[in-house]
């Protein structure tokens, strides 16, 4: 009668004697199949499955495939059988009791061995057997291994009267009719030359693809040696044409070092065209056995190196957010007080240093910090979301360097910077306008300085006192026609008073010389006025006994001295200096200079009247004989004096033309600058709008998938950057402007600091949606979401988003779960609202929206996960040791650990054991460490 079994295609973890049953059973049937080769040729099914056999294997068998052979050979012993294969196997466990067997038929036939060796393999207690020696003692034994047997999942069939036909030697059993567990000896075949091929692909000369032929020169086995132990073998050593040796070294290697007794003979292996297939199998299974502790450890020991990679990779991340925060709030703390430094420079040169400073701030040291914000605020963002994916708490910077802070330091930092800007036009338009009142000061101080220089010591003079009539009538006269001249004067000098004044009210930084000039200035002038009246008074007295005064001398100065002031006045007005900031108030300066023009014809007239005058004054002396006079006793100006005075004029006259013409044409320059810029300012200010806008619309309503937005943002930024020439070009513009001194410009309502601002506000838009696209992203591909999916998400969020902002109002995000089909209380939505929005800042955003739907369902790695990984590197121990991390893990990690893991505080523990269980809960935010 056959025997068979069949065996479940999946075992639980209490039934561990699964293979070693079947090992045991197809073990039995080698006995049998012994048995009917001395009775006769028989031949093994060829898809009879060699067992899988333990770890350890003691007696050596040939590996020469059993073939049909005749009585005597099989008795003569020339080679072992296979059923020696299988003796050998169970010899390699029960030694480990102290006892072994010599013969399967009659050594199992009481079932005590054959209950020991179960026990052996199961590390479980069988029922105490019976210990007589009949024969249903016997038959009893049997049956309690049998029943062990089938209790671990193993159907055993075609097995009759309980085991009877072990005890009397008479089992028929093939291994491929009766057998029923083809699916496990493929299963298992197939598991172990995929193990093998998968363990010896690295080496040369090595190419398992069977269980006999690829086995004969020895390297395959040399090379799973090496493979989990390169310090036993030197494969680089070993040679295809010495397959003898090859064999020999792996058996002594493996029988010394790896425990695995020497089951099979080189010579049979290398002699016969091909070897056996089960007694090979039943070796290197062995070695499967021997190196599965290492693979297992291996798996662990990659688990916890993921786990700490991505940890390492956070904690970096998180130090560079750190550092550059740091580094910008310095920045902006060291800007901000020269930004506020209001100490104004007495020069225009040195406020224009400062502007050209303040420009290059602008130019060459802000942009950069501009791109440093946005780069800290997508770190931020992006560090956050591979928090979330990764389970870890979310990053809290330290104190003060939080992205609110920095962004309200930056707020403050363009507010100062404002303030500085309009405070640097404001000084530079005041020192203006002090250069153009001292310079008139000056100007209208050495008019009048060389007016009165000698008029003191004419006031003083006694000439009087010897002059005849007509004489002192002449200075009577001539001290009234001074006494006009001196009031004419008085405007001039109120006029100076009024400018000195003007310079002390706006902070003239030489006000002090000014003071001193305009005081000696007023002196002099009263001194004047008192030197006048003594000097009047003085005439008067001599007029009684003075009659004769030269009336056409008389008639030449009261004509000679308006017309004089008038040429004063003229000489002044031409080269007084102004100040004009359009094309308008210049064409305003010509118009009155050509007014001025005008007059000229007449002013010529009164000349050459004055000049008949004097003319007539010296007919008369002629026609008289008297005495010519050289002077005119009524007055000090002489007809040359009044022609040099009107060549003067004639010459200014041109000088006026010219420097009006060219003020008009700079005016016209500065005109054309400032359409040139509106033109630009007009065109560039609604652009940068609508692309603000667009790019709004685009974070609020992204279409087709996320690649796809992701290469139209790209292609959007790109043409933004494009785009930069313009305001480049801008900026040339406005420098032009600000060199030529035009700070106003009625033809655009875009300044250039709204442009700047449009434009830093365009940059930030576009990366912060780049980045929100990145990170939906990193959510697709870590939680598994569809496109689908995420456009459910985006249409769900786009409705409920009333302001249409990129967020939710806390009641809009309770409309939108509500809609969705939860049923929120207080207490669950009050949950939900921490886990959304951890910084309770109000609102929800897509990024958070989008980690809460898929949070519920994503597979990541547990804390759990992390602490059954270290147990089984720390051999099921509660703690382990620094020697343990540094012999599994890479030796930066392993270092990592032991830097940060606790000691352990357990009993039992030797002295400098860790605690990976509160290290593990620490990786995912579940302790305080």
């Amino acid at each position: 009668m056959g025997i068979g079994l069949r065996v479940p295609p999946a075992r639980s973890r209490g039934q561990p004697l699964g293979r070693p049953a079947v090992t045991i059973i197809i073990g039995l049937s080698i006995v049998e199949r012994r048995k009917q080769t001395q009775r006769g040729p028989v031949d093994f099914p060829r898809s009879h499955s060699a067992p899988v056999a333990e770890r350890e294997c003691k007696p050596r068998i040939s590996a020469a495939r059993s073939t049909p052979a005749s009585p005597s050979s099989a008795v003569s012993g020339s080679r072992t059988t296979p059923c020696q294969t299988f003796t050998a196997w169970c010899n390699s466990h029960l030694r480990k009791a102290g006892t072994q067997i010599e013969n399967i038929e009659d050594d199992f036939r009481n079932g005590l061995k054959l209950m020991l060796l179960l026990e052996v393999i199961s590390g479980e207690r069988l029922p105490r057997p019976d210990k007589g020696k009949m024969r249903f003692h016997k038959i009893a034994n049997v049956n309690k291994a049998l029943d062990f047997i089938a209790s671990k999942g193993v159907k055993l069939v075609s097995i009759g009267a309980e085991g009877e036909e072990i005890v009397d030697r008479n089992l028929k059993m093939t291994a491929g009719d009766d057998l029923d567990a083809s699916s496990f000896k493929t299963s298992a075949k197939e598991g172990l030359l995929l193990w093998c091929q998968r363990k010896t692909a690295p080496y040369r000369n090595v190419n398992v693809q069977n269980f006999h032929t690829s086995w004969k020169d020895g390297l395959a086995l040399c090379a799973l040696i090496h493979r989990h132990r390169p310090d036993l073998i030197d494969y680089a050593k070993l040679r295809k044409d010495d397959p003898i040796g090859n064999l020999n070294t792996a058996f002594e290697v493996a029988e010394k070092y790896l425990d695995i007794p020497k089951m099979l003979d080189a010579e049979d292996i290398v002699n016969t065209p091909k070897p056996d297939e089960k007694a090979i199998m039943t070796y290197v299974s062995c070695f499967y056995h021997a190196f599965a502790g290492a693979e297992q450890a291996e798996t662990a020991a990659n688990r916890i190196c993921k786990v700490l990679a991505v940890n390492q990779e956070n904690e970096k991340l998180m130090e560079e957010y750190e550092k550059l925060a740091s580094e910008l709030l310095e920045w902006i703390r060291r800007t901000i007080p020269w930004l506020e430094n209001r100490v104004g420079e007495p020069s225009m040169s040195a406020m224009q240093r400062k502007l050209e400073d303040f420009r290059d701030y602008r130019r060459l040291h802000k942009p950069p910090r501009v791109q440093e914000k946005c780069q800290l605020e997508i770190n931020f963002n992006t560090l956050q979301t591979k928090l979330r994916l990764s389970h870890r708490p979310a990053f809290m910077p330290s104190e003060g360097k939080l992205v609110s802070d920095i962004a309200n330091a930056w707020r403050g930092l363009e507010q100062v910077e404002k303030g500085y800007e309009d405070w640097l036009l404001s000084e530079i338009r005041r020192l203006q306008r002090l250069q153009h009142l001292a310079e008139k000061f000056r100007q209208k101080a050495s008019l009048h300085e060389a007016w009165t220089r000698g008029k003191e010591e004419m006031l003083s003079q006694r000439d009087y006192d010897s002059a005849s009539l007509q004489e002192v009538r002449a200075l009577l006269r001539r001290h009234e026609a001074f006494e006009s001249d001196l009031a004419a004067h008085q405007d001039r000098v109120e006029h100076i008073a009024a400018l000195a004044q003007e310079l002390n009210e706006l902070d003239y930084h030489e006000a002090a010389s000014v003071n001193s000039r305009c005081q000696a200035i007023c002196d002099q002038w009263d001194n004047l006025g008192t030197l006048t009246q003594k000097r009047r008074d003085a005439l008067e007295r001599m007029e009684k006994l003075l009659e004769t005064i030269d009336q056409l001398q008389l008639e030449f100065a009261r004509r000679a001295a308006p017309f004089n002031n008038w040429l004063d006045g003229a000489v002044e007005d031409l080269q007084d200096v102004w100040l004009v900031h359009s094309v308008e108030e210049t064409q305003s300066l010509l118009t009155a200079h050509d007014q001025f023009k005008a007059t000229l014809p007449e002013a010529d007239r009164e000349r050459g009247a004055i000049m008949g005058i004097q003319g007539e004054i010296q007919k008369i002396c002629q026609t008289y004989g008297l005495r010519p006079c050289s002077t005119n006793p009524y007055i000090t100006l002489s007809p040359q004096d009044i022609n040099t005075k009107w060549d003067m004029v004639r010459k200014l006259v041109p000088s006026r033309d010219q420097t009006l013409q060219e003020e008009l044409a700079r005016q016209q320059v500065n005109e054309r600058l400032r359409r040139q810029f509106a033109a630009q300012a007009n065109a560039i200010g609604p652009w940068i709008q609508a692309k603000v806008e667009e790019v709004g619309r685009l974070a609020a309503g992204l279409a087709g998938s996320l690649e796809e937005q992701m290469a139209g943002l790209r292609q959007q930024e790109q043409n933004i950057i494009n785009y930069k020439t313009n305001i480049d070009r801008l900026e040339g513009d406005h420098q032009l402007l600000q060199e030529s001194l035009v700070f106003d410009n009625k033809h655009t309502v875009y300044s250039m600091e709204h442009i700047r601002v449009g434009w830093e506000q365009l940059l930030t838009s576009i990366a912060r949606t780049i980045n929100e696209v990145e990170n939906q992203v990193l959510t697709r591909d870590a939680k598994g979401l569809s496109q689908e999916q995420l456009n459910e998400f985006r249409a769900s969020f786009n409705h409920f988003d009333r302001k249409r902002n990129g967020m939710m109002e806390p009641d809009d995000f309770r409309a939108c779960l509500i809609s969705m089909g939860y049923d929120l209380g207080e207490v669950e939505f009050a949950r939900i609202m921490t886990m959304v929005d951890p910084n309770a800042a109000g609102v929800v955003t897509f990024q958070a929206f989008i980690d809460f739907m898929t949070r519920e369902t994503a597979e990541t790695d547990t804390a759990e996960q992390v602490v059954a990984s270290f147990k089984i590197l720390a051999g099921d121990k509660n703690y382990i040791t620094p020697e343990e991390l540094r012999r599994e893990l890479p030796a930066e990690q392993a270092e990592y650990c032991i830097r940060r893991m606790v000691p352990y505080k357990g009993s039992g523990a030797p002295a400098g054991a860790l605690d990976y269980v509160a290290f593990s809960s620490a990786l995912y935010g579940e302790s305080d460490l």
